[in-house]
């Protein structure tokens, strides 16, 4: 191996290297991002109105032979 090649690999490595970081930040950045839009989705979401009450006996028995 000369030491041509042997600059060329560690060149190479480097750019890899550098690359990986880029992507993972990317990735990081577009996860807080898609964090933040579902929280705001999920705030915007209108309260949950109670249901009437219900008799006590209704949904104490499940109909099987229906």
């Amino acid at each position: 191996m000369d030491v041509g090649s042997i600059a060329q690999l560690s060149t190479t490595m480097a750019e890899t290297g550098t690359r990986q970081a880029v992507g993972l930040t990317v990735l990081k950045k577009a996860q807080d991002i898609q964090s933040s839009t579902a929280t705001a989705l999920l705030e915007a979401l209108p309260p949950i109105q109670s249901a009437p009450s219900l008799p006590a006996h209704l949904g104490n028995r499940i109909n099987t032979t229906a």
